[in-house]
């Protein structure tokens, strides 16, 4: 893919800002899981449409869900359920069902557990449907009794839960995409939006903790911070102060952008593409959902989507977009685009509820 300069009065909706990647490996096998009888074949089905079918089965199945994912080789969606009746409503709508041994209450009473009992800077824990666990990752930053007191808590809480080591570290970089800087410091657009008619920005909300006023690559002075979220969410919103053109697109780095249409909910097994200045443009796949990540410091975030697209430093606060849909802005993570890495994105349609602002 070829590379292209971003023209100085430019800011398109693109980039990243600070990549703290962590390798948090997810497990593809079916643990714990079987296929129920099938009674009639599951319906093919596009991301938005699984998405929305997710949410219908959430409300009808109650109780007996435990989790969803998107199978995209198949473009089916795959209900965790606890019974073979669960498991019938599942298939009459038009997915594939697992009957699977984890409640969703068992997996949220695993994490609010970890919550309490392993908040250790240097770790993550993410629900992972496809195996029905809470996937606890470690850095290298964790020490032996760290790691000792980690193991004793989720050996606790029994098959519901797993254990990895991963040899990155959660460090929040500040870098950039599109870039936009101030404060000596660099970060990236995440996507243009508006706001009772008027021209904002998202990114990400360590960018705008740090930094009040944004500029251009040119240097130019394009913004000031409308609001700032980190930790516990990560989104920062400013507020356009110059005259430059704010398209709703995403840089592709090859002379061609990505329009922005509207926003979406993220779905494990979604493709996505992810846009930044120091990788630039890189794709993969959503794995996880309400990710959790404590980069230390006292600065742990929630509600992160997982994915195994790869980032490095100066990628955050950019953009994860699905097609012509807004889905993420480029938190953190561990690892590099030359041996693959594990990315954590604030979900956009959080930010955009809380900012009051919309995608256009």
């Amino acid at each position: 893919m070829k590379h292209r300069r971003i023209p100085r009065r430019r800011v398109a909706a693109a980039g990243a800002g600070i990549a703290a990647l962590v390798a948090a490996g997810v497990t593809f096998q079916s643990a714990n899981a079987s296929e129920p009888t099938k009674s009639t074949a599951p319906h093919t089905l596009s991301v938005p449409a699984a998405g929305q079918l997710a949410s219908t089965l959430g409300v009808d199945l109650g109780a007996g869900a435990a989790g969803t994912y998107y199978d995209a080789k198949s473009r089916n969606l795959v209900v965790n359920v606890l019974d073979e009746t669960a498991a019938r409503i599942a298939e009459e709508a038009g997915a594939r069902a697992r009957i699977v041994e984890h409640s969703l209450t068992e997996l949220k009473s695993a994490r609010t557990t970890l919550s309490e009992d392993a908040a250790v800077p240097g770790t993550s824990w993410v629900t992972d449907p496809r195996t029905n666990k809470v996937v606890v990752t470690a850095d290298r930053t964790v020490s032996a009794a760290e790691w000792a007191r980690l193991t004793e808590v989720v050996d606790g809480l029994g098959s519901v839960a797993e254990l990895k080591r991963t040899k990155g570290e959660f460090t929040p970089f500040v870098a950039g995409g599109d870039a936009i800087t101030g404060g000596g410091g660099r970060c990236s657009l995440g996507f243009n939006v508006v706001k009772g008619g008027e021209p904002y920005f998202l990114t990400a909300g360590h960018c705008t903790e740090s930094v009040s006023t944004w500029s251009d690559s040119s240097g130019t002075v394009i913004g000031e911070n409308d609001t700032s979220s980190f930790p516990g969410d990560d989104y920062g919103l400013v507020k356009y102060t110059a005259d430059v053109d704010h398209p709703s697109e995403v840089n592709l780095y090859d002379g061609s952008t990505q329009a922005i249409t509207g926003a979406a909910e993220a779905t494990v097994g979604m493709r996505v593409v992810r846009s930044g200045s120091t990788t630039q443009v890189h794709d993969g796949t959503v794995t996880g959902l309400d990710a959790t990540v404590n980069y230390g410091n006292g600065d742990i975030v929630n509600g992160l989507i997982q994915t195994d697209v790869c980032a490095e430093p100066g990628d955050s606060g950019g953009s994860l977009f699905s097609g012509s849909s807004a889905v993420g802005l480029t938190s953190g993570g561990s690892g590099d685009c030359a041996s693959g890495g594990t990315t954590f994105f604030q979900p956009v349609t959080e930010a955009l509820s809380a900012t009051g602002t919309s995608v256009g």
